[in-house]
């Protein structure tokens, strides 16, 4: 016979809820973190000179049939 996942008032919902805010921080963190990655890994593309890509086959090759 169900009692606490029943009733939203006995205290599961609030745990539900600390467990959802712990994860949405922690998933915040981790977007912070790769925001600053990617920020930071464009500034050294920008940095330094491009270089040609080589055209690759659609088949994977080299291009070279």
């Amino acid at each position: 016979m169900p009692t606490q996942a029943a009733s939203p008032q006995q205290g599961a919902p609030k745990g539900l809820l600390q467990q959802m805010e712990e994860l949405m921080a922690a998933l915040n963190a981790d977007l912070t973190q790769l925001d600053a990655d990617l920020q930071s890994s464009e500034r050294r593309a920008e940095d330094e000179p491009e270089e040609p890509a080589e055209p690759a086959s659609p088949r994977g090759g080299t291009g070279k049939d």
